[in-house]
């Protein structure tokens, strides 16, 4: 690792999160006018996940910043005009159009990788570029079926052809269609000024470092270099140029940067109370939220069902600037279920009856229903504030 500057600016740890919180759009009045693509690109990826309770991981993002925007407008503005494309970020993310030359490194790297240890028959990557040259967009069910006695995740040829050219950059998702990725020609999908590889690796991470600080507003080697899942030593090669600044935070252990602007001014406005994804960028990392938040935050869903602590799809509750529990939702019929609610102190009874009301509204429930309080003492208090 290269020797690092000496930080400049202390920041104590208040600061430091309602930097964090600004950066992520929680913080101030948010941009309505931009709206969901505001949102996109102000984050530079938004996550996808097959999980839907309250709604699908991508439609949780901009509702927790932009209030009960409608989930129809939530999917064609990612979708629509070319305005992004789905990629291998974070995990597999919906990142704008804009960051097509940004992961020129990655594509490089998958075109010079093993094939999985599998290899395809002759002609079926060819097969699949024509069909789609030919008949596309297409889901892989279009283009021959998305299992077929495949060998690899019980995926057909045609799959494992389609998503290997979605991998080196021929091949571009640019919908989700009842969940199924629709595949289109980058030639097509991506708009010409963008569709080259001629950004070199270095340019392409510090570019990305960059954009990781400045959604983050602050943030360890790890957070940083998390956001687009870079590896620390390419974060190292490329932080002292990227223009982002390091700092230090009070109780961090670790050297941090952050994004130059976002020390220009005092974070300041409303803050929202709203319930999060799982997968929402404020909460991803577990060690940088707990360092942040004092809060513990880890998916469940994939936990045996009796070493749960917290549920399912545990939402984490944001209001005032804190994290303060959370609720593992459910809808029956035109009630949202509160499955189990996690509530830290009575003075989250208010802020969780509020996000509850608001999430029942935007899925179009009229009700809700309190299950079960971590703290039986809350239950009543809960429910008569969510009438």
């Amino acid at each position: 690792m290269t020797s690092l500057p000496s930080p400049a600016i202390d920041l104590s740890a208040d600061e430091a999160r309602r930097i964090v919180l600004r950066a992520q759009g929680f913080l101030g009045a948010p941009d309505r006018r931009s709206g969901v693509r505001g949102v996109l690109r102000h984050l530079g990826a938004v996550q996808l996940d097959t999980i839907s309770v309250l709604a699908r991981s991508h439609e949780l993002i901009p509702y927790a910043r932009l209030g009960a925007v409608g989930r129809d407008t939530v999917e064609a503005a990612y979708w629509t005009e070319t305005h992004a494309f789905e990629y291998w970020s974070h995990a597999a993310c919906i990142l704008p159009i804009e960051e097509w030359p940004h992961f020129a490194f990655r594509r490089r790297a998958y075109r010079t990788r093993p094939h999985w240890h599998h290899d395809l028959p002759s002609g079926a990557y060819d097969q699949v570029i024509k069909q789609l040259r030919a008949e596309g967009p297409l889901t892989a069910t279009e283009l021959g079926g998305a299992k077929n006695k495949g060998e690899w995740w019980d995926w057909s040829e045609s799959k494992i052809a389609v998503e290997r050219a979605l991998m080196y950059g021929e091949v571009v998702c640019t919908e989700r269609r009842s969940w199924k990725r629709v595949y289109d020609l980058a030639e097509r999908a991506v708009p010409n000024a963008l569709l080259h590889d001629d950004l070199d690796d270095a340019e392409c991470l510090r570019r990305l470092v960059r954009l990781a600080g400045e959604a983050l507003g602050v943030g360890t080697r790890a957070d940083i270099a998390d956001y687009h899942r870079l590896k620390g030593e390419q974060f190292d090669a490329v932080v002292a140029e990227s223009g982002l600044v390091p700092v230090t935070v009070q109780g961090w252990d670790k050297p941090a940067w952050a994004d130059p602007k976002a020390l220009e001014s005092t974070p300041r406005g409303r803050h929202r109370t709203t319930l999060l994804s799982p997968f929402d960028s404020l909460v991803w990392e577990r060690a940088r939220t707990e360092r942040i938040f004092g809060f513990t935050h880890r998916l469940e869903a994939y936990v045996p069902k009796p070493k749960r602590i917290h549920g399912y799809f545990a939402m984490p509750l944001l209001a005032g600037g804190r994290l303060l529990g959370r609720v593992d939702p459910a809808r029956e019929g035109s009630t949202l279920v509160a499955r189990q609610v996690s509530l830290d102190s009575p003075k989250a009874i208010a802020p969780m009856a509020q996000a509850l009301r608001e999430a029942a509204t935007w899925v179009g429930c009229d009700a809700v229903r309190v299950e079960r309080v971590d703290r039986p003492e809350l239950t009543a208090d809960l429910v008569r504030a969510l009438t």
